[in-house]
This record gives structure tokens, C-alpha cells and sequence, in this order.
């Protein structure tokens, strides 16, 4: 099993602690820790998946469950024309690593501060802390990755930058326990997900070009 970089030195920390407790004779409050390991490890998991490699489809960004599909939607100033907007929310016993939907451009990456609502509330996606990631492919299409934290989560990740030239399936980021990934894509695309489907990152499809 492999885990996301963020995970080991929090894995690693928490099972030390634990060991050193156990070797002096805290065996209940090394229990604790050894708990807190196994959940951290847990959470920090990040299999590999298997995205398909034809350009018609766009992928799902995250695991978890399909909260909101939302048709004429606009983002401004990030996107001038209307979307399809798909919020999936990922509880906290979901895999948090999030990968690239397309084979795009990086257009933009930006920070947007916030509240920290639920993420699956309808609003969490206009209030909350968010990053929001624009893509670009070759045919001029524009998608936006928008990760939103939820009410637990204090730290949204991004591996990625404006210019970089990013795979369908690449791992680009998470945010940790308890948060949602909102897909806006090109409103002509044919929608393949419906509210409360479960889907994975990277493997689902979440809808295809037309």
C-alpha cells in the first residue's frame, strides 16, 4: 500500500510515540497512539489506479459520493462561459488524494480564503476555503478543479502551478478529513454521474465530450 507524502511523518510520528510509550510502560496511552497510527495510515492511503487513456472522457477528481450536479452554472471571473458542475464529497474514511480529471494545460492556480462550513452542504462550495485549478486543453476547453475544505479539514494541498502540463489519473493534490472536490466541465459534455453515485478518482467517468 502506498500513501500520500503528506502521510509518513505523521504515521511514522504517531507509531513512534506509541512504541516509546510501550517501552515505558504506558501500555493504555500506547494503545491510544497505535490507534491514531493505524487511522492516520488509513487515511493517508493512495492506491493506484487505472485511468483510461481516451481524451473523450473526463475522470472523477476525488473518491467519494456524488452531492451535486449542477447544469448553467457560472464561476467568475474563472470561467466566462457555462458549466456542469459535479461536487463530490469525500468523508473521512474515503481515499483523499486527488488527480487530474483530463490531459490539460494548467492555466491558473488560486487560493481562495474562506469559511469551513460541512462540504457537503449545498453552500460549502461558495463560502468555503477553497484552491481552484483552471485547465485548458488543445481544443481550447476549459475545466476548473475547485478542492473545497470541509469543517474539519485546515489544510488543502496542491502539487501543482500555473504552466505545468498535467495526465489524466496524475495525482495533484488532497485535503485532509472531510472535504469535497467541485468538477465544473464545458456544458456540452455528455453527464455520466448522477447524484449519490459513488465514484473513484481516476477511474470514473464522470462525463464525455461530444
Amino acid at each position: 500500500m502506498h500513501f500520500a507524502r503528506e502521510g509518513y511523518s505523521r504515521i511514522f510520528g504517531l507509531g513512534l510515540i506509541s512504541l516509546l510509550l510501550n517501552l515505558f510502560g504506558f501500555q493504555i496511552a500506547g494503545l491510544v497512539f497505535l490507534v491514531l497510527t493505524l487511522f492516520a495510515a488509513f487515511f493517508f492511503r493512495d492506491p493506484e489506479r487505472m485511468a483510461l487513456a481516451d481524451d473523450r472522457f473526463i475522470l472523477a477528481p476525488a473518491d467519494g459520493r456524488v452531492v451535486a450536479v449542477e447544469e448553467n452554472m457560472q464561476k467568475e471571473p474563472f470561467l466566462t462561459t457555462l458549466a456542469t458542475r459535479v461536487g463530490i464529497f469525500m468523508s473521512p474514511l474515503n481515499v483523499h488524494v486527488n488527480r487530474m480529471p483530463v490531459t490539460d494545460r494548467v492555466v491558473a492556480v488560486q487560493y481562495q480564503a474562506g469559511k469551513f462550513r460541512p462540504a457537503f452542504a449545498a453552500s460549502a462550495a461558495e463560502v468555503n476555503e477553497q484552491n481552484i485549478v483552471t485547465l485548458e486543453d488543445a481544443q481550447g476547453r476549459r475545466l476548473l478543479l475547485v478542492q473545497v475544505a470541509g469543517m474539519l479539514a485546515r489544510r488543502i494541498v496542491c502539487a501543482v502551478k500555473d504552466g505545468d502540463r498535467v495526465r489524466r489519473g496524475d495525482r495533484y493534490g488532497m485535503i485532509m478529513f472531510g472535504s469535497r472536490v467541485d468538477l465544473y466541465c464545458p456544458a456540452g459534455m455528455k453527464l455520466k454521474v448522477h447524484v449519490g453515485q459513488r465514484v473513484k478518482a481516476g477511474e470514473t467517468v464522470i462525463g464525455e465530450y461530444i
